[in-house]
């Protein structure tokens, strides 16, 4: 960066750039912020100059422009909105595509807690005996309670074979885990649907763990191998599936939405975006799984049956994450992702911090290796098969 303010002189230089990169941010932001809040803005200036001239320690002009974009996003009050530096944006991108190097785990926010939804079978994760409810509370040195997703999902990611340590918190123990020898990070490549035919049944079951790029293509192939075995019904379970693109949770939604709108999309300014299907491919009588760790994405699909009437939902209360981020690219391989909508089911609801109500309502056995929630949906599928 100070490379590139070369025709600076001198710290006065140096100064004068911050402060006209600061005040150019503000003012672009704000419009007539400058009039409305100049006292604000001045202390803005006596702070930089102050960190600038009188601070300890030398501070590099990237810190202090990169700062001021970071508290500017986090004065937001929004979980969902981040500033990504190059390397968590990149990371992101890796996620999108569902290729990345890694520990193999899903990951989300509980309680203000970092928490395992998921250790994919063969995945360092899973090998080290790491298992889904397992609360994340170090790594490496980083204090997880309160981070951000992308911030823990790129301190968990890094160069094939380096090492990660995790501090563990499990409900069976008393003391901390930590897993350090093995976890050895590896080339991650996770499929995100997965499918097999119930035993003793014409069922088909199938899974999604988080909406990518190649969900859409996963979920066309795994219903051909279902409908090649002559599955009478499907059950497609959400459960613990934090969301991902919507765009992705569109084209999954095509397979099962009758004709009509899939989502309204609505931004602050402008026009309503709606996104239909021309009809549903998979001509199965659906149940889906949901719970509270269905969110986002997985509400689109969840929302759509539901208000549809285009299949059944099982379980409990969803997440309720009914808004939508968008990933600006910046300069230097930063980005920042930011909330930019929200959305509406096909019957225009706002399930933000609502989430959706199951059609029945079936709450899990704790400390049980039944799955109740699963065995009423096969039950109720059974019916539908009948009648």
């Amino acid at each position: 960066m100070e490379s590139k303010q070369s025709f600076f002189r001198g710290r006065g230089g140096r100064l004068f750039s911050v402060l006209a990169v600061l005040i150019v941010i503000v003012f672009l932001a704000g419009g007539i912020l400058l009039a409305t809040n100049y006292k604000h803005l001045g202390n803005l200036v006596k702070v930089v100059t102050l960190v600038r001239t009188q601070y300890l320690q030398t501070v590099d002009t990237t810190q202090l422009v990169d700062g001021a974009i970071k508290g500017m996003v986090g004065s937001l009050n929004d979980p969902y909105s981040v500033y990504l530096d190059p390397k968590t944006y990149a990371q992101l991108h890796e996620q999108i595509k569902g290729s990345f190097g890694g520990l193999g785990i899903l990951v989300g926010i509980k309680d203000q807690y970092l928490t395992v939804v998921r250790a994919y079978k063969g995945t360092p994760a899973a090998k080290a005996g790491i298992v889904a409810g397992d609360v994340i509370t170090k790594i490496d040195d980083r204090d997880a309670r309160g981070i951000d997703l992308e911030t823990a999902i790129s301190l968990m990611r890094g160069e094939v074979g380096s090492k990660v340590t995790l501090t563990i918190d499990r409900k069976e123990t008393t003391e901390p885990l930590q897993f350090t020898r093995e976890l050895i990070r590896e080339e991650i490549s996770v499929p995100t649907v997965e499918s097999q035919v119930l035993p003793g049944t014409a069922i088909g079951y199938a899974v999604v763990s988080q909406f990518t790029e190649h969900t859409s293509d996963e979920m066309k192939e795994n219903l051909a191998k279902l409908q090649k075995e002559q599955v009478k019904g499907l059950i497609l379970d959400l459960r613990d599936n934090p969301g991902g693109e919507l765009i992705a949770a569109v084209n999954v939604a095509k397979n099962f939405i009758p004709k009509g709108p899939i989502v309204f999309i609505d931004y602050r300014f402008g026009r309503d975006q709606e996104f239909s299907s021309e009809g549903r491919t998979a001509q199965l009588p659906l149940i889906v799984l949901i719970n509270g760790g269905s969110a986002s994405a997985a509400e689109i699909l969840a929302g759509a049956v539901k208000d549809t009437g285009a299949g059944t939902l099982v379980g409990v209360k969803t997440f309720g994450k009914g808004i939508v981020q968008t990933v600006f690219p910046l300069d230097n391989g930063a980005g920042l992702k930011l909330t930019t909508a929200r959305y509406l089911t096909p019957n225009r609801n706002d399930i933000h911090e609502i989430g959706i109500q199951p059609d029945v309502l079936v709450q899990p056995e704790e400390n049980s290796v039944l799955d109740v929630q699963l065995d009423r949906a096969v039950e109720l599928m059974k019916q539908k098969i009948a009648g």
